[in-house]
């Protein structure tokens, strides 16, 4: 007989360690790592090591290692296996079952590999009555004795459990003999549970009453009980420990337990199809009318209170009309009028595009994110609708002015803005209120937003549109109730939601230019960013490059400024323009710091073709990294179809008798095509000349400005470009000054004594 004292011990261990927290595995070192909480010394981890091992059973009809004992051995030798046989006490069921332990001195994956060399996959259905491994964790776990684990809660598997027993630590003769005790001799335990029914309470019946009625079906018969007659499988085990402390004959209990309550299981099981039928024939019955109304009887007359009766004489009516046949052909006219003007509001928006803005009309990948937005949009106000939601205010309508502002402009925002709140109207009550708050609040949206430049800028525009909503909610509520003191503040409670739901815009523009291939603001501002991973590589590889993008970006930057355009699209251009010179830095002048220059070995053709190349290559590096199309375009055209005059010059005065061919010595363009990628033209330009100037004084500065921008004029390199002379005299004076800023030059002047 085995002593309390001895199952105490079984149970909690036989390793005194304490304070383990984790136990994880490396599958590359076949090391066990124990992460302990001491305390006062904080968190250590210890490694440790254990022999893994399987039990198995007779492997012989499965072909292992072809049956040849031979090849069996070889590969133990190899692998370091040991097998022992395990006792099994003339046990019948153990005579059947897993006879063998197989451990491994080489580690985990050694084991694993010795019965795939087999032919027998561990885990596969050809071994698995056959195999048995549990993860490594375990194995050291039981190997260790660790059974209650001392902080380690994860192990507490039943089945685990039963491994435990299994093992010879433990005599399981005990264990069979508590078995026949208990359910052998006494009717009670697991016979007495399941004769009161073992059942799942279903938490939508429980929600109503926490008792409820329910029929077993058993042969045809029909049963009613209670949920209080019959036990869930919490319950049950509860009744099934108590059986067993009542037996003073059964000697290991608490074992006992652990091994029997995982044979405990439902034997009434809900029939949902059955339940359904029976609800809808119960629904089906229940008249669907209250009272009658007289034809010609009047419900309620205008100015007259909403009482009770009243609002259930006016549904009744509602469904009744929806419901009609007759009266069907007056829902589908109702549908052709709202039809009607939804496409009147629609084609009000195309004529918008195509009137003053083409780029967008022409463009399907930009006119198909406006009409997802504002498909989106209606979408969720039929859905909330439908869903009989408590207050429309949740609907956080200022997304869509948000989203178009910063993926296009304040004037389409506020267009489609006004669209969307007048084809809304339709839908919601109170539709002057409704659309006065949404107008107000999208108006805030869009100009809190104007130039996009921080991130802080989020969160004050959120704010601005809660304030609207609460002053212009605050003056309808002193309109309707003309009183301050009946004003219920709870109703402000929805803006304050809206307003949060509203922040979901700004995942949501990432997804819309991931979908549409459309460059933000704040794609821009990151792109900007010096850190960033292509301008590190730029600066490193070629950091006089580097310097010279960045003084372009100044100067483009304060010149689009000056004439009206995309400051901050002009900035990210300038800082990408050059990349392609990372390729071979060395070539350009602005990286030559030993005082070589490999040109001098080269033929001007040559030379030419390589410096010409760097915008090929700039293309291919800025897609290679996902750079947008929109920048790309300032690599493509920074240099138009011009000559490379130097090479070219210097070929025709060193080979006058030769034919030369233009194109060889052209960059390939295109010219530039907008305002700002002609303003980083006539910048890239201006600055990379002003590096020659010998004496950068003044009158230097302003005479190289005015030959650079007037050469491009008559090269016909800005007639593509929405840029007017008047632009072009201001770009002139933002150049001068800032140039003469960096080269430090002062306006000279006489002194009168």
């Amino acid at each position: 007989m085995i002593s309390n004292e001895e199952i105490k011990a079984f149970l909690e261990g036989g390793d005194p360690e304490q304070f383990i927290v984790s136990i994880e595995f490396d599958y590359v070192t076949d090391a066990i790592y124990k992460i302990k909480e001491v305390p006062n010394k904080g968190k250590q981890i210890i490694k440790d090591n254990f022999i893994p091992f399987a039990w198995v059973g007779d492997l012989k009809g499965l072909n292992f290692y072809q049956g040849s004992k031979g090849l069996q051995k070889d590969a133990m030798s190899r692998h370091k296996i040991v097998i022992d046989k395990l006792e099994t006490h003339d046990n019948e069921r153990l005579e059947n079952g897993l006879t063998y332990i197989v451990k491994c001195l080489g580690g985990y994956r050694s084991l694993i590999q010795f019965f795939r060399d087999g032919g027998i996959d561990p885990w596969g259905d050809k071994a698995k009555d056959k195999f048995l491994m549990l993860p490594p964790v375990e194995q050291y776990l039981i190997q260790k004795e660790k059974r209650l684990f001392k902080g380690y809660e994860e192990y507490n598997d039943i089945t685990r459990f039963v491994f435990d027993l299994e093992t010879p630590i433990i005599d399981t003769k005990d264990l069979v003999l508590d078995a026949y005790i208990l359910f052998g001799e006494s009717k009670i335990g697991l016979q007495r549970v399941y004769e009161q029914g073992v059942a799942r309470f279903l938490p939508k019946y429980k929600q109503l009453e926490p008792y409820y009625n329910f029929i077993v079906v058993n042969n045809g018969v029909a049963t009613e009980k209670n949920t209080l007659d019959v036990h869930d499988i919490e319950g049950a085990k509860s009744v099934l420990k108590n059986a067993i402390e009542e037996q003073e004959v059964v000697v290991q209990k608490q074992a006992f337990y652990q091994l029997i309550s995982q044979f405990v299981s439902e034997n009434l099981v809900f029939d949902e199809r059955l339940t359904d039928k029976l609800e809808k024939e119960a629904y089906t019955n229940i008249s669907p009318t209250l009272g009658m109304v007289q034809k010609g009887e009047l419900i309620i007359s205008d100015g007259d209170i909403i009482n009770a009766e009243t609002f259930q004489k006016l549904e009744s009516l509602r469904i009744a009309f929806e419901g009609d046949p007759l009266l069907r052909a007056s829902r589908q006219w109702l549908f052709i009028g709202q039809l009607i003007l939804v496409g009147l509001i629609v084609a009000l928006l195309m004529i918008f595009l195509y009137l003053f803005r083409k780029d967008i009309f022409q463009d399907h990948r930009k006119l198909s994110l406006i009409l997802v937005v504002i498909c989106g949009m209606i979408l969720t106000l039929s859905w909330a609708i439908k869903l009989n939601m408590p207050n429309i205010y949740f609907i956080p309508y200022c997304i869509v002015p948000i989203i178009i502002r910063i993926l296009f402009d304040t004037r389409l925002a506020l267009n489609i803005h006004l669209l969307v709140v007048l084809i809304a109207s339709f839908w919601v009550p109170n539709s002057f209120e409704f659309a006065f708050l949404q107008i107000a609040a999208g108006m805030t949206a869009i100009y809190s937003i104007k130039k996009l430049v921080r991130r802080e800028q989020f969160l004050i525009s959120a704010l601005l549109i809660l304030s609207t909503y609460i002053i212009a909610y605050f003056g309808i509520l002193l309109i309707k109730d003309a009183s301050f003191v009946k004003i219920e503040w709870t109703n402000f409670i929805p803006f304050a939601i809206s307003v949060l739901l509203t922040l979901l815009a700004y995942p949501l523009i990432y997804v819309f230019e991931k979908l549409f291939a459309i460059t933000s603001e704040i794609t821009l501002m990151e792109l900007s960013n010096t850190n960033s991973t292509l301008l590190r590589e730029l600066a490193f590889k070629a950091p006089g490059t580097f310097q010279h993008s960045l003084q372009v970006a100044n100067l483009a930057e304060a010149a689009i400024y000056k004439i009206g355009g995309n400051a901050l699209l002009v900035r990210a251009g300038a800082l990408y323009h050059d990349i392609g010179k990372m390729e071979n830095p060395q070539y350009f002048i602005e990286n030559q710091n030993s005082g070589i220059n490999p040109h001098d070995k080269l033929t001007y053709d040559k030379s030419a073709q390589i410096i010409i190349q760097h915008v090929y290559r700039g293309v291919d590096i800025a897609r290679k990294n996902q750079i947008p199309e929109l920048l790309i375009d300032f690599i493509r055209t920074h240099h138009g179809n011009t000559r490379v005059d130097y090479f070219y010059q210097s070929f025709l005065k060193n080979f006058p008798e030769k034919s030369v061919d233009e194109k060889i010595f052209r960059y390939p363009g295109p010219i530039p095509f907008t305002k700002e990628t002609a303003v980083l033209m006539l910048a890239d330009s201006v600055e990379a000349a002003s590096r020659s100037l010998k004496n950068p004084n003044e009158k230097a500065i302003t005479e190289l400005v005015d030959r650079i921008i007037d050469y491009k004029l008559v090269q016909n390199q800005l007639i593509d470009s929405d840029i007017t002379l008047k632009d072009i005299q201001l770009i002139k004076q933002i150049f001068k000054t800032m140039l003469m800023s960096i080269f430090h030059v002062r306006i000279s002047y006489t002194l009168e004594k």
